[in-house]
């Protein structure tokens, strides 16, 4: 696992993206190492999330685990100069990205954008006014996923998996460190062809097309696709072994997904739920079990434990957990 330097190191490569406003923390190691977010909102406190609770900045700069006290607050000025930062000076260059509602980095670290809607029709065509910004620590954590390899290979062969949780489980970190292991032949599997479909760009944080982050020496990367297109792409053009892709869940993702299990095509991925019972109240999610898309089902574990599998559910074992 990441050592608390480096991850420290990650958080200082995140909040750098703020500008002027991240000169203001005079924080110790060990709460940087565990930050996994950092929160402005308009006016309010300064706001990092750690597992096992929220963090606050002082106007000193250092950690506060009260809301109450003379805080560091961040003003619409310090919030506009950190949305030019995370649009590199260039908001007209990410405009597709902002009206998804987040801005991905170099280095895999993401911003969640919130503001004013601007629409046309039923359609959000822009962002403005900025209210606040929760910028995510991305970390990129050899052996994450050495508990999920062992659920993910049975008798030689990889299964098509979903893991699921809630929000900051660390499913991307996961799926990050699978397609290294399954890339390199690692825990003793063979070599694979993987194809990774980032649409968001939080697993491989490619930058001007070269991934940042390792993947291994046989993957494949398909930048900023819609994970359906992507997944289609992929399985035309590369012949993968396997498609990894981030947080499915629309019509399109749920077609791919059955197309390339009619290729031969094995696919892992994640989707936001809480529970089971959550995961399969979303129709695309029940239907890709019950098809067969997906022999495995990996529940993770909530934010206080990222990356840690509490349930290996098999085709038919979950459908009996139903």
């Amino acid at each position: 696992m990441m050592d608390e330097k480096t991850a420290a190191a990650r958080f200082d490569d995140a909040a750098r993206n703020l500008g002027a406003l991240s000169g203001r923390f005079n924080l110790p190691q060990d709460i940087k190492a565990h930050a996994q977010e950092i929160r402005l909102r308009a006016g309010r406190p300064v706001m990092l999330s750690l597992p096992n609770a929220p963090v606050f900045i002082t106007q000193s700069g250092s950690p506060s685990f009260s809301p109450k006290g003379s805080l560091l607050c961040a003003d619409r000025v310090q919030i506009d100069e950190a949305f030019r930062l995370i649009c590199d000076c260039s908001v007209h260059s990410h405009q597709r990205e902002i009206r998804n509602g987040f801005v991905t980095l170099r280095g895999g670290h993401r911003a969640g954008i919130c503001g004013t809607a601007v629409t046309e029709g039923d359609i959000v065509s822009n962002i403005r006014d900025i209210s606040s910004i929760n910028l995510r620590v991305a970390r990129d954590i050899a052996g994450a996923a050495d508990d999920t390899v062992k659920a993910v290979i049975s008798g030689g062969q990889v299964l098509g998996t979903l893991l699921f949780g809630p929000p900051g489980c660390g499913k991307t970190t996961v799926l990050r460190d699978l397609a290294r292991q399954l890339s390199s032949g690692l825990r003793g599997s063979r070599l694979y062809r993987v194809a990774v479909i980032d649409e968001r760009g939080e697993i491989a944080a490619s930058f001007l097309g070269v991934p940042q982050n390792d993947l291994g020496p046989c993957c494949d990367v398909l930048d900023g696709y819609p994970k359906g297109e992507g997944i289609m792409q992929a399985v035309r053009c590369l012949s993968p072994d396997i498609v990894i892709c981030d947080e499915i869940g629309g019509e399109a993702d749920e077609n791919a997904v059955e197309q390339s299990l009619n290729a031969g095509v094995t696919v892992i991925a994640s989707a936001h739920a809480g529970s089971i019972a959550e995961l399969m109240a979303r129709p695309q999610m029940a239907r890709l079990i019950t098809c067969g898309a997906f022999k495995r089902v990996v529940q993770l574990a909530g934010r206080e434990h990222p990356g840690v599998v509490v349930g290996v559910f098999s085709e038919d074992r979950f459908k009996k957990a139903i």
